[in-house]
């Protein structure tokens, strides 16, 4: 089975692999652009970037019923232990590990990352998630900055990046991102769920294939990409 990345909405996403199947960031209760409920999903796996309610999202719900592994950073893992998650795997930026699915690294992201009951949520994250069918990157919240370049280095198979401006970087931004990190595909989120984050994404995919060398892919909800194809 090729691995298949299906868009949740928001920054929420599905990765099946041949044996696994892993969220991140599962914003759906409460999320206008979720097309499925939290009741609805499974999970062997939950990975999050940082920890606000939109990525948090319905963790401690899905985790408790799926039994499944919740990795994150330090202070999101203690923080849902005290919640009553116990398969859990905490981690911090700069870090990876190698677990049975893939391996997990964490790079920095510029943003805020504090939890749901405004208790402290370390830093903010984004995600190079390599699976036997390849790499995926998935930015998180941020801004653009240029060690983006030195993620690239990891070879991108796809890079999932926020365009919705306001609260992380806006189309312009992610094109120059695209031009760092070098991705093979590139596939938009964080965008249209809320007014504030509305983007036209025929012109963000336009950009993308006159200004990079990477292929544009937009998802509906519950749309699905290949890792490998185009």
């Amino acid at each position: 089975m090729t691995t298949e990345i299906t868009w949740l909405g928001h920054a929420a996403f599905k990765v099946t692999t041949a044996e696994k199947t892993i969220l991140i960031d599962p914003f759906l209760t409460g999320n206008p652009a979720a097309t499925v409920s939290a009741d609805d999903v499974n999970a062997d796996v939950i990975l999050l970037t940082h920890g606000h309610a939109d990525h948090v999202g319905d963790t401690i719900e899905i985790a408790q019923r799926t039994g499944a592994l919740v990795v994150a950073n330090f202070e999101i893992v203690t923080w849902l232990q005290g919640k009553g998650i116990e398969n859990v795997h905490p981690m911090h930026i700069g870090g990876a590990h190698a677990f049975d699915f893939g391996t997990v690294k964490l790079t920095i992201a510029h943003h805020g990352s504090g939890l749901p009951d405004n208790s402290y949520g370390g830093n903010p994250a984004g995600i190079i998630l390599k699976l036997a069918d390849g790499n995926i990157y998935f930015a998180g919240d941020t801004a653009l900055f240029l060690d983006m370049q030195l993620i690239g280095e990891a070879g991108l198979d796809v890079a999932v990046l926020p365009i919705g401006d306001n609260f992380t970087m806006g189309p312009e931004d992610s094109v120059r991102a695209l031009k760092l990190l070098k991705p093979k595909t590139a596939i938009p989120m964080h965008y249209n769920t809320w007014p504030v984050i509305e983007q036209d994404t025929h012109d963000w995919a336009t950009a993308v294939q006159h200004k990079t060398g990477s292929e544009p892919v937009v998802l509906e909800v519950g749309g699905t990409h290949q890792l490998g194809s185009k």
